[in-house]
């Protein structure tokens, strides 16, 4: 009996002493930043990239309505919807920087404490219920701490492989604003020179040659931002989620069992009522 005792009081010391670790040592160790520090600095990266398309794009749609008459207008307009969309990956960016430290606090602070405080309440009453509900809070626990950084990790990996194509995306846009803006500039000179009859002159020849040239390299700048923003979408909103919805299932197959709960003694005594006037 006193071994037995003893056996008790030896786990419930070690788990309350878990749980006083998990939150006064690993917590604040796991809430710094510095500890995902290569997480975060992935993260920083892929927030330059997203600040510099969105500048880009931005700026091609102001460049392109330099051209002359109404033909570059769609192309323009198209250009200056996709910041909104490059929007929503800045904020799926910041997102992801903040679950980082917050999933480890709820991790640290709650969960793995509350779980050590379960297993505890089953070695002192040895009911299965306690055990069960400990064994699931810990595993979620640590499927919470492992989920965000897991999936910046498989972004990550997929960015490398375009990330060439996202740098010459965004030098080609800047290359057509900065030509646009030049032309613009040198044919606003030489038509003051010249006076109006020059810049009626101009603006046809615009139209019928380099306009339409230049219109072609920002429909070409469009479709890379196009795809540019494909892939940020891709790795920064659906990979994340594809991610935690792999977690959520690797968490119910290996805890896929029912959680017993404890009956009522009321019910047991309907029930025994039930029987013995049957």
């Amino acid at each position: 009996m006193k071994k037995e005792l003893l056996k008790k009081f030896t786990w419930v010391t070690a788990l309350v002493l878990a749980a006083a670790l998990s939150i006064f040592a690993l917590a604040p160790v796991m809430t710094r930043p510095e500890t995902y520090q290569g997480s975060l600095a992935a993260l920083q990266e892929k927030q330059t990239t997203v600040l510099e398309l969105t500048a880009a794009s931005t700026a091609a749609s102001a460049a392109i309505t330099l051209l002359p008459g109404d033909i570059a207008t769609p192309v323009a307009e198209k250009l200056a919807d996709l910041s909104g969309y490059f929007l929503i990956v800045l904020c799926a960016i910041f997102l992801e920087k903040y679950l980082l430290t917050i999933t480890a606090s709820a991790a640290f602070h709650v969960l793995f404490p509350l779980a050590c405080l379960l297993g505890a309440a089953y070695v002192c009453s040895q009911k299965r219920f306690f055990r069960v509900l400990a064994w699931r809070l810990a595993c979620f626990a640590l499927a919470l701490v492992l989920v965000i950084p897991s999936g910046i990790y498989a972004s990550s990996m997929i960015e490398q492989t375009y990330q060439a194509s996202i740098s010459e995306t965004l030098e080609d846009a800047k290359e057509n604003a900065a030509e646009v803006e030049t032309d613009a500039t040198t044919e606003a000179d030489t038509d003051q020179q010249s006076g109006l009859s020059g810049l009626f002159s101009k603006v046809k020849d615009s139209i019928g040659s380099a306009a339409s040239g230049t219109l072609e390299k920002f429909k070409q700048t469009l479709n890379d931002l196009i795809e540019a923003l494909a892939i940020l979408l891709v790795t920064s909103c659906l990979i994340p989620i594809l991610v935690i919805l792999l977690f959520l299932w690797l968490f119910k197959l290996i805890i896929g069992i029912d959680i017993p709960l404890p009956a009522l003694k009321a019910e047991k005594r309907n029930t025994e009522q039930t029987n013995q006037e049957q």
